[in-house]
Formats: structure tokens, C-alpha cells, sequence
């Protein structure tokens, strides 16, 4: 029985498992980010900011400590640009820690009492990619691969 165990246990910790379960903690993490800044775009348009969001860096997230203006063009651009590296596994490192300071940056500023419920979920998403990296299953991997040739 421990042998079966300890056979069962080697496979999960495999790098094909592994592999597969960074991709969905990337795809994970992009959806939440992607969905959010699509929230931010006209209806319709490819990427032109709404006046909500205008309003809404304004009013509601007024508290982030930057420009609203510079705040609502950089959260709208991140909240594109790093779930689509994240789901390529291209600079996953970087996409997630840009992604872990956005989530602390709503955490602090916009909505404190979100924690328990939403961003430790985010924060621990993030870690993972930051810690393990994008898996096999990444362009991450590939290039470090063509450069190792």
C-alpha cells in the first residue's frame, strides 16, 4: 500500500502534471484580471477607456495614491496586457508579480475588507506562478529551451 502511495505521489509531482496544473493557475488568474479589464472598455470598441472608468478611478478607487487619470489608463493596459502574457507563459514571473501588486494596490486602497473573500485567492494564485514558474506547457519554457540549444 505505501509503495502504491509513494508511486502515486511521484507521478503527481511529475513535471507533465505540474506543468498542466501551472497552466491552469495562469489561465486562472488571467481570466480574473481579463474579465476586469474588459469592464473598463467601451462596448464595442477594441481598447478605448470608458468614462466609467474615468468616474469610477474618480470616485470609488479615489484613494489609490495616483493620478486618476494615470491610474485608470495603467490599470486598464495591465489588466490586458499581463493575462495575455500569463496565458502564453511568456515573462510569467514578471506578469504575475505585476499582477500580485495590483491586487495588493485593491486590497489596501479600494477594497480592505475584500481579503478573505477574494484577494488571498488572487495573492495565492500569484505566489504560485511567482515560486514554480510557467511550466512546460509555456513559451517561457520553450525559449529557455532554444537558448539552451
Amino acid at each position: 500500500m505505501i509503495a502504491f502511495y509513494d508511486r502515486v505521489i511521484g507521478w503527481i509531482s511529475g513535471k507533465i502534471p505540474e506543468s498542466l496544473m501551472l497552466l491552469f493557475v495562469r489561465i486562472t488568474l488571467a481570466g480574473i484580471f481579463w474579465r476586469s479589464g474588459r469592464t473598463k472598455i467601451e462596448e464595442g470598441s477594441w481598447f478605448t477607456i470608458s468614462d466609467t472608468t474615468y468616474y469610477l478611478f474618480g470616485e470609488e478607487y479615489a484613494n489609490v495614491p495616483l493620478p486618476t487619470d494615470f491610474a485608470a489608463v495603467m490599470a486598464t493596459v495591465s489588466e490586458h496586457v499581463f493575462p495575455i502574457l500569463l496565458v502564453l507563459g511568456l515573462l510569467t514571473r514578471l506578469s504575475a508579480t505585476a499582477l500580485l501588486g495590483m491586487t495588493m494596490v485593491i486590497q489596501i486602497f479600494v477594497y480592505p475588507d475584500a481579503w478573505w473573500s477574494v484577494h488571498s485567492l488572487w495573492t495565492a494564485l500569484a505566489l504560485v506562478l511567482i515560486v514554480r514558474g510557467s511550466g512546460l506547457l509555456s513559451l517561457d519554457a520553450a525559449l529557455l529551451a532554444k537558448t539552451r540549444q
